[in-house]
């Protein structure tokens, strides 16, 4: 190609496209998407009443889920149970609601399973009411942390998280002082087995300590295996933009295989391909800004499974194998259930690899140290929005050469143009000549027409592991900036930062060389309009950035020109 602009508008016009085929595929149901999505439910959840799996513990092999649970030890057979309870409790059990600074934890006494949390300091997705929810158990969704035990190859019936519990008497709110505080529920004998679930919260923290202690209570020794599990419905998130897609369902990490993600759509056609055998890592369940995940400390043998516990629900959890436990002794296990926001510090400090459930995607060598730049200016400024603007100023300073070399390639471009586009009508008849004419113009002015792409090209991957930084981001939800932006995860709500950026990106298109083949001008003006007008919908903290991002370009290319005696004019379209 001869024209740089005709470089640059290709590049935004394959962005466009890239961006109408991930929408086509979402649309279409399909996960190969440039940017991962929710896959669409398969159904609705089971209603309130009803329990979403029939029977407490199925008695048919975990071949016959969609995706088969593995046994925790070679040759035994798992029989794993129902995953979900119903969603109203039925007679005799209870709920318990225990609160923390940061935490709103609801309890059910069977099995002793989380089946909801709510964060006191986050606002919901109205971004009105105080304390948004992620674990719940409700007719309109499904998504709790369950654990228990099953049996091995020796054979025997154990309490599971279907299993009536009692909950112990003690402390259900942390008061000022105290540091952590504890919820112990206790089940019935089965087998001559019980099982003694303690969960202990800690102040400050989204991170829950939970020791299962296995009490043998027969006249005969046990190998009972502990599961833990985490099931969730389908369905897409409340509030989910159309236009960018983020991320929803299973995932884990191990040392071996790192980090893996799931779509609910492969659990539906049982085409997981996943380590299945570790002995370090976590199990996860992840949204947009908020994740829960159950951890096993390393070294201890697990493995790993996912699977459909019926229609439109899923579950992926860990099984690990306990050691003979000899009559009236008993065995504990200490596990972490993670649930909270995706605060990149805190769950760096929780476990190796959890912070990854922040998804930056194939970026990410980029995207964690722009997100830890980001964070350290906003220690200094303590306001997002200028932390964001102060971060695209010191990108700007650092490819502060780049630029200066491109715009000084488009400066030479503009300064040959009336010369290209003479001898274009001169030769419009005569394609050979001209291809032949235009390139001698290049050669006697010292210009090259791809001068001002590549170090444009060079950056690109950084702008866009700063997309994903902030679109990532859980500490800007709810996070005002000024004035009338009260949120920069949420689009701006008079549109004024859109109108801004599309306004900057028509001058930063006038102040570029007009294109010699008119197609090309019509496309230089077209394709900016048609890509600001998705910013209007975007989140207010990258439109901010966006127009931080021009500005600065325009100022640069400003001063560029006049240095080099081409005036600052302004290419108006002309459409014929």
């Amino acid at each position: 190609m001869n024209d740089i602009r005709r470089t640059i508008l290709w590049v935004i016009f394959g962005f466009s496209m890239v961006l109408l085929w991930d929408q086509w595929q979402v649309f279409n149901g399909n996960k190969a998407t440039f940017f991962p999505s929710p896959a669409p439910a398969a159904s609705s959840p089971a209603p309130a009443g009803k329990p979403a799996s029939t029977a407490s513990v199925p008695t048919g092999a975990p071949g016959s889920s969609a995706v088969p649970a593995p046994a925790a030890t070679a040759g035994s057979a798992v029989v794993l149970p129902g995953a979900v309870p119903a969603t109203t409790p039925s007679a005799g059990k209870q709920r318990l609601v225990v609160t923390t600074d940061l935490l709103t934890l609801t309890f059910d006494t069977e099995g002793g399973t989380l089946v909801g949390s709510a964060f006191p300091r986050l606002k919901d997705v109205d971004g009105k009411t105080a304390g948004f929810v992620l674990l719940d158990e409700s007719a309109a969704r499904v998504y709790v942390a369950q654990s228990g035990l099953i049996a091995s190859a020796a054979g025997g019936s154990f309490p599971t998280h279907k299993t009536p519990m009692t909950a112990v008497p003690g402390d259900r709110q942390l008061k000022d002082g105290q540091d952590s505080l504890e919820v112990k529920f206790e089940s019935a004998e089965v087998g001559g087995v019980k099982l003694v679930k303690t969960y202990t919260l800690k102040r400050g923290a989204y991170d829950v300590a939970v020791r299962h202690d296995v009490v043998n209570n027969g006249a005969n020794p046990v190998s009972p295996q502990l599961y833990m599990q985490l099931v969730r419905d389908g369905n897409k998130l409340p509030g989910e933009s159309s236009l960018y897609s983020t991320f929803t369902g299973p995932a884990l990490y191990t040392a071996a295989q790192k980090y893996q993600k799931v779509e609910f759509s492969d659990i539906e056609k049982n085409k997981v391909d996943v380590e299945k055998h570790a002995s370090n890592g976590f199990v996860a369940m992840v949204q947009h800004y908020f994740a829960s995940a159950w951890i096993l400390p390393d070294g201890l043998e697990r493995d790993i499974f996912l699977r459909k516990v019926d229609t439109n629900l899923y579950a992926v959890g860990m099984i690990t194998p306990l050691e003979a436990i000899a009559p009236g002794a008993t065995k504990s296990t200490t596990a972490t259930l993670f649930v909270g926001p995706q605060e990149e510090k805190r769950l760096e400090a929780i476990a190796p690899g959890l912070e990854l459930v922040k998804d930056y995607g194939w970026l990410t060598i980029l995207a964690k140290p722009l997100y830890w730049l980001l964070d350290k200016l906003h220690g200094f400024i303590q306001n997002w929005g200028w932390s964001i603007v102060a971060l695209v100023v010191l990108l700007k300073m650092a490819f502060y050469w780049l630029n200066a070399k491109a715009y000084a390639s488009m400066a030479k471009m503009k300064a040959v143009n009336p010369k290209i586009m003479e001898m274009r009508e001169r030769l419009k008849d005569k394609p050979q000549e001209m291809q032949v004419a235009m390139m001698k113009i290049y050669k006697e002015e010292k210009v090259n027409p791809m001068g001002g792409c590549f170090p444009i090209m060079i950056q690109i991957p950084v702008f866009i592991a700063l997309y994903w930084v902030l679109l990532s981001s859980v500490e800007m939800r709810n996070a005002p900036w000024t004035l009338w932006i009260k949120d920069l995860s949420s689009p701006d709500p008079y549109f004024i930062l859109p109108v801004v950026m599309t306004l900057t990106t028509m001058l930063q298109t006038a102040l570029n060389p007009t294109p010699p083949d008119p197609m090309q001008a019509k496309l230089m003006w077209f394709m900016p309009l048609i890509f600001s007008v998705m910013f209007f919908f975007f989140p207010a903290g990258l439109v901010l950035y966006w127009i931080t991002n021009n500005v600065l370009s325009i100022a640069q290319q400003w001063v560029i020109n006049t240095r080099m005696g081409v005036p600052p004019q302004f290419n108006l379209p002309k459409f014929k």
